[in-house]
């Protein structure tokens, strides 16, 4: 485990998380993590550069790592951990084994299941693309589930931090300030204000619609400048933003323990958090960088806010 870079706010390290986790330099991170935001390798069937497991090694190594997840989360922390589908090898059948690895990550870390969350990314190509493209026997799998998790049913959150902005149906219900109130079909009783409080904006619901399509990026246009490849399963940054602000404040402490290309990181800082990124591969750790550079320093080196460490 080593140093890889730090900014004003947080540090990323090479190596990995088992490992880095338990070294000496991360004792103080015990118990004062607030967030633990990541998506760990998912279940492939075949290996890709960032690493994953098949199989019932996939549970085993996953459910493994919930102790020592909840060995640094503070009493109110929050884990969140996006889970990709998966398929049976040569068949058209889902795999059942990010459910099972879900749940054997509850129960190893004794965890209460907060929230399920579902990402719908709308740029997503067609796939199993034998089932979907060739055989037309399948659509396109499209999303993937998001699981908060924590050691309490009431850990630190507040919706109010993530309201959407009003539908035009809504602002022109709240000019009005009438509403076609009494008892609904569903035997629901709707009084006549219970619609008409203006709160700063709508709730928003657990299913979340974003994609990773901008091909122009900062972080893009650097690994390319830098010779570098791009991490192939970058987290699109309104997700990440979207949990840091619902489960923390300014200044706490956020950790992505499969960092990639650090856009947990780099949102945290954006938003005045603190924060702590471990990645194993060199490469995606070097592109990462790109993430924390301002327009006007691409090209030049060292890089301003990178080139002290700790």
């Amino acid at each position: 485990m080593e140093l890889a870079y730090s900014t004003k706010l947080g540090a990323a390290f090479n190596g990995k998380i088992e490992e880095t986790t338990r070294s000496p330099e991360f004792i103080e991170y015990r118990h004062n993590v607030n967030l633990i935001l990541t998506s760990p390798p998912f279940i492939l069937n075949k290996k890709k550069k960032y690493g994953n497991l098949r199989g019932n090694e996939y549970i085993d190594w996953l459910s493994g790592l919930a102790i020592l997840f909840k060995d640094y989360l503070t009493d109110d922390g929050s884990i969140v951990i996006e889970l990709g589908n998966a398929w049976e090898p040569g068949r058209p059948v889902m795999s059942t084994l990010a459910i099972r690895a879900l749940l054997a990550f509850l129960e190893e870390g004794d965890l209460q299941l907060c929230q399920q969350f579902v990402w719908n990314n709308i740029a997503k190509l067609p796939t199993p693309a034998q089932w979907v493209n060739v055989k037309r026997i399948r659509v396109k799998d499209s999303f993937t589930y998001i699981w908060w998790m924590s050691k309490t049913d009431f850990p630190k959150a507040d919706n109010r931090k993530v309201l959407k902005e009003y539908s035009t149906s809504m602002k022109k219900l709240l000019e009005r300030q009438s509403y076609n109130s009494g008892r609904r079909p569903s035997q629901h009783s709707i009084g006549e204000t219970s619609f008409l409080t203006n709160n700063k904006g709508a709730i928003p619901s657990n299913v979340i619609s974003s994609s990773n399509t901008l091909s122009n990026s900062i972080y893009q246009r650097f690994c390319k400048e830098q010779g570098l490849q791009p991490h192939p399963a970058r987290m699109p940054s309104d997700i990440v933003e979207f949990f840091i602000n619902f489960l923390t404040e300014p200044g706490d402490l956020v950790m992505d323990p499969f960092g990639g290309s650090n856009t947990t990181g780099a949102m945290a800082e954006k938003l005045g958090r603190r924060w702590i990124s471990i990645e194993p591969v060199s490469e995606y750790i070097e592109g990462s960088k790109g993430r924390f550079i301002k327009e006007e320093d691409l090209g030049s080196k060292p890089h301003p806010r990178l080139s002290e460490q700790k």
